[in-house]
């Protein structure tokens, strides 16, 4: 397998200085860029070694540093500023060499850099293989599942004795589609280790294990990735100590919902206070159509993303007002709509109406307020789309 090499650098002595020293094989690729250049193209470089020649231009070596994160990296320049090269090493560069590196040290140091490009070259191989069989996310570290992987894990643990959390971590029923996939697992991996794994277990629901940590030290992390997400996400801890993975599991998910069901909890008990204030109902008011806001709107809009391709010649459409949320599918010859209410804040009213050639009864569904969740009202939706359409291929036929 060839080694690639990218020297990048404003000066045009520098390529031929360098490419003299690294002794490289036929076989192997060499590039060259000047700074404007090489950022387009960095990601084309992620089995490669880059070697930046950072005299006078060390904002632009970190910036390239920041971009390249991942990419087996040397500084060059003539002087060594202590500031800087520390900067250099904490944004993952490798190593750091000036003209008075000796060539046996310079040799070392290419020798080890080429080496962590050949591992990182047979670790994306790996990962090919198993985004290919749905075991880990296509763009980013998250494995998809977690039951064989949790028990390798777990042996491994055991045999080595070493301490382990297993955070468990989930927005609620009421927030969960106000918050992208892609924006929660970036928050969580931004700030685990690498020797960290996270792990999918539901829709927008994970299980991180955090190596050689208490549950204390585990808190810690979590709350920067809690202040990272503007919408509220909860967690359970478990010490990972001598459990099964089944036990491990049952204790994790028992304290992840007890968070859920304590904030829950908390909500309901501010609502009554408000509802039983005067002066307060105002605020009660705005507080109760926000809520029935966040889950109501993120919901249609899902629903009707879903659903709008699927449903030939029929369309779906959503209008509020005063009170009310309302979801119609519409067809050339027929109409239904689920309208939500909440009359006086006391209970909340789904009536679901049809307008077909057949003679279908409405129907009315009430739930305390504290009770319409996103994961209920989905369901409802997509059982009114589903009974639309098979009304009216009844019809047709």
């Amino acid at each position: 397998m060839p080694n690639r090499v990218v020297l990048v650098s404003e000066d045009s002595d520098f390529f031929e200085y360098f490419t003299s020293r690294l002794g490289l094989r036929k076989s192997d690729e060499l590039f060259k860029y000047d700074f404007g250049a090489v950022f387009e193209k960095i990601r084309l470089f992620a089995d490669s070694v880059l070697i930046i020649n950072s005299e006078g231009v060390e904002d632009k070596t970190i910036e390239l540093l920041i971009s390249a994160r991942n990419i087996p990296s040397i500084i060059f320049a003539y002087n060594e500023n202590s500031d800087f090269k520390v900067k250099t090493y904490k944004l993952g560069a490798l190593s750091f060499v000036t003209p008075f590196t000796s060539d046996e040290e310079f040799n070392t140091r290419i020798a080890s850099a080429l080496n962590v490009a050949s591992n990182l070259q047979k670790a994306d191989k790996y990962r090919q293989i198993l985004v290919k069989n749905d075991l880990l996310m296509p763009n980013n570290d998250v494995f998809i599942g977690y039951t064989t992987l949790l028990d390798e894990e777990l042996k491994k643990i055991s045999a080595v004795s070493c301490k382990a959390v297993l955070v468990a971590i989930s927005p609620n029923e009421q927030n969960k589609f106000l918050i992208e996939s892609s924006q929660l697992e970036e928050a969580i991996l931004n700030n685990i280790r690498k020797t960290d794994i996270l792990m999918s277990f539901a829709a927008n629901k994970y299980f991180a294990l955090l190596y050689n940590t208490d549950i204390n030290s585990a808190k810690k992390v979590w709350e920067k990735i809690k202040n990272s997400i503007p919408e509220k996400i909860y967690a359970g801890f478990s010490s990972v100590n001598s459990k099964s993975r089944q036990q491990l599991v049952n204790d994790v998910l028992n304290k992840l919902h007890e968070a859920i069901n304590a904030d829950k909890n908390n909500l309901n008990t501010q609502l009554m206070i408000n509802n039983n204030s005067n002066k307060n109902f105002k605020t009660f008011r705005q507080e109760f159509n926000k809520r029935i806001e966040q889950i109501v709107m993120p919901v249609f809009y899902q629903i009707q993303q879903k659903f709008n391709s699927k449903l030939f010649g029929m369309m779906i459409e959503q209008n509020c007002g005063e009170g009310f949320k309302r979801i119609c599918i519409k067809s050339r010859h027929n109409l239904a709509a689920l309208e939500i209410t909440w009359p006086g804040f006391s209970k909340i009213n789904i009536d679901i109406s049809y307008d077909t050639k057949k003679n279908v009864q409405p129907k009315r569904i009430s739930f305390e307020p504290d009770e319409l969740e996103a994961g209920l009202l989905e369901d409802l939706l997509e059982r009114f789309i589903i009974e639309f359409k098979k009304e009216i291929e009844d019809d047709d036929t």
